[in-house]
């Protein structure tokens, strides 16, 4: 049901391939030089919060095989522990009354871990959200073959399972080096079969909650991607990828809710939030990094859109600076701004024909954020490893005031701010 951040899986894996590109020297490459063989360990742990939300902690691991001819293989096992609240996708009251009449099954709707949340929020212009907990276990392998000098195959595979969602998928991408290893190709592809097994089972969407009678749908996702990076110069690289992303199967999110309101605003009822079952993603991401005298700038731009009517723009800088031999300080700054889906809306009216699709989840909604953060890594003498701490603080709002709010919805920021942070502390070395 995907609440909080999904997991790095093959389609993460896949996606952040294009950005290694950038990356001057692979470990792989560099056991290769060295002509040595070696086993990297590296361990991280990610603390996430949202303020009056979802709360994440997730421990990873991973150890990676490196062989003299640039051969490596991995396997990382990754676990989430979730909690706290998320937005039920009703609307605020908008009132005081403590004890709404009984038609108000907008305040209160099935969670994530099987129980019901009330989803009035302290304040009757809080945005109501529903209490849920669960725990997601994930498992990555992957396998890197050179053929030759100047082809790279790689291939990869993931699982993962939660308390009502399961993925199951495999990844492979082939890079070509080409004029003297100063252009790069790569394609790549890959397949992801889920299973979605909601608490309560399938829900009709645009229904008042009744059950289809199925308790699991499936979900299938096939991504494309092709980039290519080039060496312009010494101290410069660039690199361009696109990505093209079909899902189909089950799409909704079998939690959320819709308000209906009346002429004053007020909500009356709600019904289970409906999408389409097909969803077509684009990306296009240009990249560039920037060696200047002792520091290195890396910086992106990304523009995503999808059938769905979303369209996004991400821009992404990070400058590191070497302190000395042992410490490093790399600031970071991203900005993201994302329109609406065509069928996103913030209520529906009572009265008014149904739409074929609706959904009010903030995360379909006109968004913007900005992300400000630092990583820290020292290497301690005498050591090989490396230990990194990456903090971040990032703020996001909507455009909360809708042309067409009703009532004491126009008194109401229907998107308001919400204040996210998060603490990754990492170690790797050699073994």
């Amino acid at each position: 049901m995907q609440l909080s951040p999904p997991a790095p899986g093959a389609r993460g894996r896949l996606g952040a391939g294009i950005c290694a590109l950038l990356a001057s020297v692979t470990p792989a490459a560099a056991q290769n030089n060295e002509g040595t063989s070696s086993t990297q360990f590296e361990t991280a742990a990610l603390v996430y919060g949202e303020q009056a939300r979802v709360k994440v902690v997730e421990p990873m691991a991973r150890i990676t095989r490196l062989w003299a001819g640039g051969a490596s293989v991995f396997a990382q096992f990754g676990l989430d522990v979730i909690t706290g609240a998320s937005p039920t996708g009703a609307t605020p009251s908008g009132t005081s009354t403590s004890s709404p009449p009984p038609e108000l099954g907008v305040q209160t709707t099935t969670a994530a871990s099987g129980g019901t949340g009330g989803s009035q929020g302290p304040s009757p212009e809080a945005i109501p959200t529903a209490h849920f907990s669960d725990q997601r276990f994930g498992l990555d392998l992957g396998w890197t073959q050179p053929l030759g000098s100047h082809v790279i195959p790689s291939v990869g595979a993931h699982v993962s399972r939660e308390k009502d969602y399961r993925s199951l998928g495999g990844d492979g991408s082939l890079a070509l080096d080409l004029y003297h290893h100063r252009t790069t190709l790569t394609v790549g592809g890959s397949v992801d079969q889920d299973q979605v097994f909601p608490v309560g089972g399938i829900v009709v969407g645009l229904t008042d909650g009744t059950a289809s009678g199925f308790s699991t749908s499936d979900k299938r996702v096939t991504e494309a991607l092709a980039g290519i990076s080039q060496v312009v110069s010494r101290r410069w690289l660039l690199g361009v990828s696109a990505s093209q992303t079909r899902e189909n199967g089950y799409l909704t999110e079998p939690y959320k809710v819709l308000s209906v309101v009346d002429a004053g605003g007020v909500p009356v009822s709600s019904l289970r939030e409906k999408r389409p079952d097909t969803r077509l993603r684009n990306a296009v991401t240009l990249a560039s990094v920037y060696h200047l005298t002792s520091d290195v700038l890396h910086a992106s731009y990304r523009e995503y859109w999808d059938d769905w009517g979303v369209r996004s723009h991400t821009l992404d800088v990070a400058l590191r600076h070497e302190l000395d031999d042992e410490r490093w300080i790399e600031p970071h700054v991203r900005a993201y701004t994302q329109s609406s889906a065509d069928f996103f809306r913030f209520s529906l009216n009572q009265g008014a024909p149904l739409p074929e699709f609706a959904s009010a989840d903030q995360r379909l909604g006109p968004l913007h954020s900005v992300t400000l953060g630092a990583a820290f890594g020292y290497r301690p003498p005498g050591s090989r490893g490396e230990l990194t701490l990456r903090g971040e603080y990032l703020v996001q709002w909507g455009d909360g005031y809708p042309a067409d709010a009703v009532g004491i919805q126009r008194e109401m920021d229907l998107m308001p701010p919400v204040n996210i942070g998060s603490l990754t502390l990492s170690y790797s070395v050699p073994l």
